[in-house]
């Protein structure tokens, strides 16, 4: 696994807030191979395992949140990025 990237906490949490709202999510993002794929569903979870942090849909896919390039159409690069 390469090394992990932090995101931003406003991204973390928007996360969250469309998880607690049962909101579905269209997330693009980079696979390990560099290719964008594209996943729909519903974030069922959010954890953090092998000092990397991951979202898992409700069909059971796993994203590692460095990996997201945007969610329901916003950049990840538009979230603000803290320290």
């Amino acid at each position: 696994m390469d090394e992990y990237k932090m995101v931003s906490c406003d991204f973390e949490d928007q996360l969250e807030a469309w998880s607690t709202l049962r909101q579905s999510c269209k997330i693009t993002y980079r696979s390990t191979e560099s290719a964008l794929v594209e996943a729909e569903g519903l974030i069922v979870d959010i954890y953090s395992a092998d000092k990397a942090d991951f979202l898992k849909l409700k069909d059971g896919t796993v994203i590692r949140l460095d990996k997201i390039v945007s969610v329901n159409g916003k950049k990840v690069s538009e979230y603000d990025l803290k320290d």
